[in-house]
């Protein structure tokens, strides 16, 4: 527990499915108590997050002078979600955004009075301006930065506008801005407008514009374009980065008798969800396993001509589908949702991954939870191997036995 290494956080996309990180998170810092480590100590240096990851990664690094508070916290909003805390889900707000955007899909060309305005997203998420001020202290993140609980903090999101992915990091460290192709990184104070962008996944929740360099750029969910999401934690300095996914890493496939219907509007939605949250960090988990094993054939005097570093990884990603969980939760979802969902078919079992991604309601997050939880306990070796702990004697002989 006493070497120097910096330990990154990268918490991945998902929408509700972001649930299961806190249920993994839960897990890990109760094995590293048991392990001796105190409470509100934080193991993370740098934290990450994408979309509802950045969310999560944003609450816990306001809290990072006492970790087990705030994840504490954040399990509380997760265990007592309902939907209408993110988005309108009321007749009401239905018809607004969601029937109005599905109608001038449909019939647009017919409907010029919305040409002027026309609705920005199917659902309407100013009631997760109320939540993210309700749940984030934006000064307590200062003054952890300032005082050392936490090294950088980074959040992502995609413009619009340009069409760059931008990670917006924030930090005491002298870290300098990085650019890689289609990919900049911007010094920036984090506000809830980042978790706003960072969090608007296409073409569900509308855009938000954020300054940047003088201009005005619209900006959507940061897993769009996200080819390299473990980028950022090796920038701000990690050594060695935790993982979690929202979603199998390789996923099994349907039966045929499923597979063989013609696929729903809901389906290929939930599958290009899918594309936009779970494929790229597959690819960049996969490259990250090859330059670390090319490095580790190399001699002392190859590795001082390459800038590439070894940079340690747990990766923690569900052990069972996402989708088959929430479609048996759907029933859950407010009346208004679960009606202009079922007409795409989102609401039967092959169209549940679309579902996945808005179901915001406690039977389904409380679900993905335990899962995290299940997951870690599984894996409690590997946790203690990543973190330098010893296994506690007694569970040693007990594993043994």
């Amino acid at each position: 527990m006493g070497d120097k290494k910096k330990t990154g956080l990268v918490l991945s996309g998902g929408g509700a499915r972001a649930a299961y990180q806190v249920g993994v998170l839960q897990a890990i810092s109760q094995i590293l108590q048991e392990a001796g480590w105190q409470p509100e100590r934080n193991p993370y240096d740098i934290i990450c997050g994408t979309s509802a990851g950045a969310i999560n990664a944003t609450a816990l690094a306001c809290s990072a002078d006492d970790f087990g508070d705030g994840l504490s916290r954040v399990m509380h909003v997760w265990q007592n979600f309902t939907a209408d805390q993110v988005y309108r889900a009321d007749s009401l707000g239905v018809i607004r955004t969601g029937a109005k955007w599905l109608s001038l899909m449909s019939f647009g060309w017919l409907l010029r009075k919305w040409h002027a305005r026309p609705p920005a997203s199917l659902l309407d998420n100013t009631p997760l301006i109320t939540l993210l001020n309700r749940m984030l202290n934006f000064p307590r993140l200062d003054a952890a930065l300032i005082d050392g609980a936490l090294h950088a903090l980074a959040v992502t999101a995609s413009s619009y506008s340009s069409g760059h992915h931008m990670t917006f990091y924030q930090t005491e460290a002298d870290i300098q801005p990085w650019l890689r192709t289609q990919r900049i990184a911007l010094r920036s104070q984090i506000g809830v407008e980042h978790l706003l962008a960072s969090s608007a996944i296409p073409l569900i929740f509308p855009a938000m514009p954020i300054f940047c360099n003088g201009r005005r750029e619209y900006c959507g969910d940061g897993s769009m374009r996200q080819i390299a999401p473990i980028s950022p934690a090796i920038h701000l300095g990690a050594d060695r980065v935790l993982v979690i996914g929202a979603g199998r890493l390789v996923e099994p496939q349907y039966d045929s008798a499923m597979s063989s219907h013609y696929p729903s509007l809901a389906q290929v939605a939930g599958h290009a969800m899918s594309s936009i949250f779970l494929d790229s960090l597959a690819v960049d988990i996969e490259r990250m396993t090859r330059i670390n094993h090319t490095l580790s054939l190399l001699n002392d005097e190859q590795r001082a001509k390459t800038s590439l570093r070894p940079v340690e990884m747990l990766i923690i990603a569900p052990s069972e589908r996402l989708d088959e969980i929430a479609s048996r939760h759907v029933g859950s979802l407010p009346a208004p949702i679960r009606v202009m969902l079922s007409g795409i078919g989102a609401t039967e079992v092959r169209g549940a991954a679309l579902a996945s991604y808005l179901l915001f309601e406690s039977s389904y997050t409380c679900e993905l939870i335990r899962l995290g939880q299940h997951d870690v306990h599984a894996r409690r070796a590997d946790v203690l191997a990543f973190f330098g702990v010893k296994q506690p004697q007694s569970i040693a002989l007990e594993s043994v036995a």
